[in-house]
């Protein structure tokens, strides 16, 4: 995206581990907006115009010691801001984030496949599938460790006091309980990209709810291969002892996407899951066929996606078409 803007800004701190703020900083925004037709075969949807926006501002700046910091912060769709983070990048030891929204620990490989767009599950159809989140789904603390690792490894630990508690809003506030936890949580993620087009992951997390539970462990592991214009990928997972020692989930994930030049990409994505309850096991299927054609700083998008057992309901089956118009600054 093109910068729409910058704005010098000053930062005044005092110490941070024996270093002190020295150099202004500046502060970039970028954006886009989507508008959107979304039809479902066989349900009155209302009006199916829709319209996504989205600003992020970025601040940055450098500190004495040689460690640099970013602030990162997203407004969506008219809402209060959506996302937050502040990341600490030291010189040896790697780089520190604090992070409001998702994104890091377990969930920045929630949904590894490839697409021509979005996420089978994010395209306008109501899927409702359940994919592994960790300690990242509200507040965490993520450290990606800069410490003698192998050429193309990279490692990340996230820790929560109480990952199932709501947000705190605002600073030197306190989250509502969330039911069920009743400790701390933490992820480990490992990745690997030193092969060429070969991209390797996998991650578990764990978090200390009260005894009849159990703590909820989860596992996700998975690979992408990229060769030529053509990338695939499979990712598996499982979740257990959400909200009770029966509760648990299982879901395969397959993708491939093929960019036929720099303007053109088609893709298809599938998700398979299991919901395994004391009760029963209703397993979701949901698919979807997308296509992106960009010029320029515009970009059409179109998805047809279908599920069976939208969330993990026996019997509710449905289809959709999304159109989509994105324009980036």
């Amino acid at each position: 995206m093109n910068k729409l803007t910058k704005i010098g800004v000053s930062a005044l701190c005092g110490s941070l581990a024996s270093a002190a703020a020295a150099n202004a900083g500046a502060l970039d925004v970028t954006g886009g907006a989507t508008a959107t037709y979304t039809s479902l075969k066989g349900v009155v949807v209302g009006n199916p115009l829709g319209m996504a926006s989205s600003m992020t501002f970025t601040g940055n700046g450098e500190l004495d010691n040689g460690s640099t910091f970013t602030v990162t912060i997203g407004h969506n769709n008219k809402s209060a801001y959506s996302t937050s983070a502040i990341a600490l990048t030291t010189p040896t030891l790697g780089t520190f984030t604090y992070d409001e929204g998702g994104g890091t620990g377990l969930d920045r490989i929630d949904d590894m496949m490839p697409t021509a767009w979005e996420e089978t599950d994010g395209t306008g159809l109501p899927v409702g599938l359940r994919t592994a989140v960790g300690v990242g789904g509200v507040a965490d603390v993520e450290w990606n460790i800069g410490l003698g690792l192998p050429e193309g490894m990279h490692a990340y630990v996230s820790y929560a006091p109480r990952p199932g508690g709501t947000q705190t809003n605002p600073n030197k506030g306190v989250g509502g309980d969330g039911g069920g936890v009743v400790g701390l949580g933490y992820d480990v993620v490992l990745t690997y990209d030193g092969y060429e087009g070969l991209n390797v992951f996998a991650g578990m997390s764990d978090i200390d709810q009260v005894a009849s539970y159990g703590d909820r462990d989860t596992e996700v592991w998975g690979a992408t291969y990229a060769i030529g214009g053509v990338t695939v990928g499979y990712q598996q997972s499982e979740d257990k002892n959400i909200g009770s020692a029966t509760d648990n989930y299982e879901n395969q994930a397959y993708g491939i996407s093929f960019a036929v030049n720099d303007d053109l990409t088609v893709s298809y994505g599938l998700h398979d899951s299991d919901h395994k309850s004391s009760s029963a096991t209703v397993n979701l299927e949901a698919q979807s066929l997308q296509v992106s054609y960009t010029v320029g700083g515009a970009s059409i998008k179109v998805a047809e996606s279908q599920v069976d057992n939208a969330n993990y309901v026996s019997g509710t089956n449905k289809e959709g078409r999304t159109i989509a118009l994105t324009l980036a600054f």
